[in-house]
């Protein structure tokens, strides 16, 4: 045989074998297409199913805070704005999750009030007096105050409730909703049903969203 056929042959075979690689590649990749369409789906649900480890509570504050941008509508602030002269003595009200506090920023010209608002475009802004403006700043986060001072317990009516101090000293900042103390208790270790009701300390938001998200579970319903 010579060299001409012996190539003839070799390129033969290698036309067949791609064929048959060509082949099996495509019947691979259609199996696993239609594997995925039956799995995805699965997935997509259970995803969907599965409870976020986020409280309804700070879940519907979110809501309400998430489209700021668009709802704060200060167009009649800067219409009197625009007629104030000198300066003004400004105060930013700040609105947490857990408490609130009020940051004086001093007299400010109209300058540094514009300059301010195109900076912080979310908050609202009005005239609580001659010479006086005060800002409302809506923050999705504790307060110092209560990362400092904040217990998560039950009150006298076995509601789940926020506690400036521990909860024996009865100084109530939210109340959240009932729970059902039967079945709380029947399900949580004992060790975390006492922490409940001596008062847990919740320091941040992660701490705060977990206590919430944890005992949710125990609402009454209705």
């Amino acid at each position: 045989m010579n060299a001409a056929r012996i190539k003839k042959k070799i390129q033969k075979q290698w036309r067949r074998w791609r064929r048959r690689a060509l082949t099996l590649g495509i019947s691979s990749l259609m199996l696993a297409l239609v594997w995925l369409g039956s799995y995805l789906p699965d997935q997509v649900q259970s995803l969907l199913s599965t409870k976020p480890p986020v409280a309804i509570e700070t879940l519907q504050h979110y809501e309400q805070t998430e489209g700021s941008d668009d709802t704060v509508d200060n167009s009649e602030f800067w219409k009197t704005l625009n007629q104030t002269k000198g300066t003004n003595e400004v105060t930013v009200h700040q609105v947490y999750i857990c408490g609130e506090e009020e940051q004086v920023l001093g007299q400010l010209s109209s300058d540094d009030i514009y300059s301010l608002m195109n900076e912080h475009p979310t908050w609202k802004g009005e005239f609580t007096g001659k010479g006086q403006i005060r800002f409302e700043e809506t923050i999705s986060d504790l307060s110092p105050t209560c990362k400092e001072q904040a217990y998560i317990s039950l009150d006298k009516d076995g509601n789940l409730t926020l506690f400036e101090g521990p909860p024996t000293h009865e100084k109530v900042i939210k109340t959240f909703f009932q729970l059902d103390i039967n079945s709380m208790e029947s399900s949580l270790p004992d060790g975390a049903v006492q922490q409940l009701y001596d008062g847990i300390r919740v320091q941040d938001i992660d701490e705060y969203n977990s206590v919430l998200s944890t005992f949710s579970d125990y609402a009454r319903k209705g």
